[in-house]
């Protein structure tokens, strides 16, 4: 099915890219250089804790060659009182306590920064796709499921997030342990060394391989996340939709794709990654077994003491423990580099056009001191008077197929202009293009002869209320969605808003009148809902109007009453009004008629059936069944 922009939750999918592992961890230690001090510190106080346990084995040895000293001293069965120097065993065993006491703290302290440094990065990364929402231009989410989107905010940061508290630190820290702990092996016996080296190296090529074979799986699985997620907020969002239509059994197929697509790739990850710990647990346990039978033989010999042989039991645990940690952290990394790739790839996105600076009344002050009436610019301030010029306007959602191929017109300030045609023949295209939520590709549109590329968007913006078909309610009190970011609305100007639509008196009879929380205990109607966007436009009080199929979800009756409170807040305003219903625009000032992205046809009402054109055979059919 579909998603809500036309386009599937997969739509994306066939245009990811292989991982690059690299590219993307230099782009993420890139990000975080602003958090650098505190992962120094943090790396630096697991340095000194890694050393404190690679130390902690030569200790223990020294303890064991203590004790093994005075066993000897065996008479008749019965042990020779102070053979065993109990000072130097009690002074090396204090030691012990404060190495690994020094090793817990400084680990802890690792880890609190390392959390802190994660979650500041996790925060700062959904900021900037926040922001990032905001600067992308309309065409990207029209190739981009909602749901897609939704899950490189939530699942990926969060992937990002965790794996940076959790691998990072582990990561280094298992190098350091397995660097020392090889240093003092080898200090300590290079034959029992090379025999754990021996069979360690075994474990170390079989887990190069496993990594090999799971980091593509991590990559495919983040995909598929993002798929589910698309096509379950889909279906949630348009459940009426695929219920009226029988769907429900094709949403589930769709489902069970992306759903065993996820299932597949998890398996494999999960599978492989969970290997590695079972694995090198089985690989130390076989250099405990060859320590033991070197060591023995090695003993008997008399070539090393017996200490010597519990301290390599000690590190071969460390020198084993490190190649599963560093696994795991690879594992880890390979799935934040995934979700990582996912996340810049999203930061990277082309943005709309640079912005231009300034304010609309200083262009419009220059534009009119050019023409010698200035003084229009110091009355009106920043709010424009309405009048709009489209030349010669030529726009297309894609690079060689145009939808708008030669646009022009003129309207006056306070004019009611309709535009009218069938489907797809561009009209809401050209609000879009009024509003600027679209770049030309040719031409201009220009406010108060004011081109509106040579002002900030939000400058155009505060110009204009708009009432589209889709209606939007957010959670929130009645008065606050009427209001919304409108600074200084009194209730006064709230309960006006509501009266001139018919809405007040339903809006009373809720629980708690204007202070009513709309949620699902709550709910209104799709009519309720266009009236109160009405209400909306209303408050916002900007100079030019734009109704796109306001009056598509209301009944006849509630039709009339919004088409007088129309017509009186159109009273001073410029006035867009995009229409089926032909009955709606007949006082309009200028009709203009669209078709294949052009005006064909323009006038008022009677001029256009007089006409007898395609504006007349448009009318004439909406009337056609009636008749019959």
């Amino acid at each position: 099915m579909p998603g809500p922009m036309g386009h599937g939750p997969g739509a994306r999918g066939a245009a990811e890219k292989p991982q690059d592992f690299n590219a993307v961890m230099g782009k993420l230690a890139h990000y975080s250089k602003r958090y650098l001090p505190a992962i120094i510190i943090a790396l630096v106080l697991g340095a000194f804790g890694t050393v404190c346990q690679i130390v902690g084995p030569d200790k223990l040895k020294d303890i064991t060659n203590e004790i093994t000293k005075g066993l000897p001293a065996i008479v008749h069965g019965r042990p020779v009182l102070n053979s065993i120097d109990l000072d130097a065993v009690t002074h090396i065993g204090f030691t012990l306590v404060a190495l690994y006491v020094g090793y817990a703290l400084l680990s802890y302290a690792q880890s609190w920064i390392m959390a802190t440094v994660s979650q500041c990065t996790a925060q700062s990364l959904r900021d900037d796709i926040s922001k990032k929402i905001n600067r992308l231009p309309l065409r990207y989410f029209d190739n981009t499921s909602y749901g897609d989107v939704l899950s490189r905010i939530t699942n990926d940061v969060d992937a990002i997030g965790q794996t940076l508290g959790q691998s990072l630190g582990a990561l280094v820290t298992s190098i350091m342990l397995f660097v020392g702990a090889l240093v003092m092996m080898f200090a300590n016996n290079v034959t029992l060394t090379l025999t754990a080296i021996g069979v360690s190296i075994i474990g170390l090529v079989l887990m190069m391989l496993i990594m090999r074979f799971s980091q593509q799986y991590f990559a495919q699985q983040q995909l598929a996340l993002g798929q589910t997620n698309g096509h379950v907020e889909e279906m949630y969002a348009g459940h009426v939709i695929v219920k009226a239509y029988s769907g429900e059994a094709d949403s589930i197929r769709q489902f069970e794709r992306y759903n065993d697509s996820l299932y597949e790739s998890g398996w494999k990850s999960q599978f492989l990654s969970g290997l590695m710990m079972p694995f090198m647990t089985f690989i130390g346990n076989l250099g405990y077994v060859a320590v033991c039978v070197v060591g023995a033989a090695l003993a008997m010999d008399g070539r090393i003491e017996f200490g010597v042989i519990v301290a390599f039991m000690m590190y071969i645990r460390l020198f084993t423990q490190p190649l599963a940690q560093f696994a795991q952290a690879m594992q880890n990394l390979q799935r934040c580099g995934a979700a990582s790739e996912r996340v810049f790839g999203f930061l990277e996105e082309p943005e709309m056009s640079v912005d231009a600076t300034g304010s609309f009344a200083e262009h419009r002050a220059e534009i009119e001191a050019a023409q010698g009436h200035a003084h229009m610019s110091d009355a009106l301030g920043d709010r424009a008077r309405g009048d709009v010029d489209f030349d010669h306007v030529r726009f297309g959602y894609k690079p060689g197929k145009p939808v708008i191929h030669d646009f022009s017109a003129s309207v006056k300030a306070g004019q009611k202009v309709a535009i009218v045609g069938p489907t797809g023949a561009g009209k809401t295209t050209m609000v879009n293009l009024l509003m600027r939520f679209y770049e030309l590709d040719g031409g201009e549109i220009r406010i108060d002869g004011v081109p509106t590329a040579s002002i900030p968007r939000s400058e155009v913006h505060r110009q204009f209320s708009m009432v589209l078909q889709d209606t939007w309610v957010f959670q929130g009190t009645v008065g606050e969605n009427i209001v919304y970011d409108k600074q200084g609305v009194t209730d006064e100007q709230v309960r006006a808003a509501a009266k001139a639509v018919g809405l007040d008196r339903f809006i009373e009879s809720l629980p708690q009148g204007y202070d009513t929380v709309l949620d699902d205990k709550a709910a209104l109607s799709a009519g309720q809902k266009q009236l109160l966007t009405i209400a909306r436009a209303m408050v916002q009080d900007a100079p030019i109007l734009i109704l796109d199929e306001a009056t598509s979800s209301v009944d006849t009756r509630t039709e009339e009453l919004i088409q007088k409170a129309m017509d009186q807040l159109a009273v001073g305003r410029t006035s867009f009004v995009i229409a089926h219903r032909l009955s709606t625009i007949r006082n309009a000032d200028m009709i203009l008629v669209m078709n294949h992205g052009d005006i064909i046809e323009r006038g008022t009402h009677q001029e256009l059936l007089d006409k007898g054109g395609f504006y007349a055979d448009l009318y004439n059919s909406q009337f056609a069944s009636l008749v019959a």
